[in-house]
């Protein structure tokens, strides 16, 4: 049985999430042993805290969820997710320069973004919102992105109309390094679909219905 628990990035990112609810998220991940959670910048400490010593990482976003921060905004957010106990950095890439054919810059702003993390041994999950971008654009994305040595490219934010889909899976499985792995997040909401992306190349989930899936896995594996 797929164990799918050791997958998902237990995530809550709503604008009117409270101190109780990742309290909540927290205890949930323990119990389900979650591989982290994902949540607000202004929270990471609070969950860093309660965390500590569970084996559970803390990961949170960086430029969320539009991207288009100037860089200086981006290095001040990921040094302040560091101090405050984030292990992993969820960072949107800036879509308005994708669209634009900046491509240099986008270079620039992950080298340094990268750099900056990796000095202080955290993992980066590039978001790419590939709901906004053509299968060209998502190569091109791969192809970059992919001889940086980030740690992961990660489909979506939940934010855009569409999130995690089979198909973007298996292209960017189909033109990265086997060094990088890929994070599907947005709208995985059914065991059936987390399989799905799972099977498609995605080593990590990002789902706010983390609870619900592994219990429906759990259902169907005594059915």
């Amino acid at each position: 049985m797929l164990n799918i628990s050791s997958y998902i990035d237990h995530t809550l990112l709503k604008p009117t999430t409270t101190s109780a609810d990742i309290k909540k998220l927290c205890e949930e991940a323990i119990q389900y042993h979650f591989v982290a959670v994902c949540i607000p910048p202004c929270w990471v400490k609070q969950a860093s805290d309660f965390l500590s010593g569970s084996g559970i990482k803390v990961a949170t976003v960086v430029g969320f969820p539009l991207g288009y921060e100037v860089l200086k905004a981006k290095l001040i957010e990921t040094e302040q997710a560091m101090l405050d106990g984030a292990q992993e950095l969820d960072a949107v890439i800036n879509i308005s320069a994708l669209k634009s054919g900046s491509w240099s810059y986008l270079q620039k702003e992950m080298e340094s973004i990268l750099s900056l993390a990796h000095d202080n041994d955290r993992l980066v999950k590039v978001i790419i919102e590939t709901g906004l971008l053509t299968d060209d654009e998502i190569v091109q994305c791969c192809l970059l992105y992919g001889k940086m040595g980030v740690d992961f490219l990660k489909t979506s934010t939940g934010y855009a109309e569409k999130g995690a889909s089979v198909n973007a899976v298996r292209l960017m499985r189909e033109n990265l390094p086997d060094s990088v792995r890929i994070k599907a997040s947005g709208g995985i909401r059914t065991y059936d679909f987390a399989k799905q992306l799972i099977d498609a190349g995605a080593s990590r989930l990002g789902s706010s219905a983390g609870v619900h899936i592994v219990q429906s896995a759990i259902e169907q594996s005594v059915s």
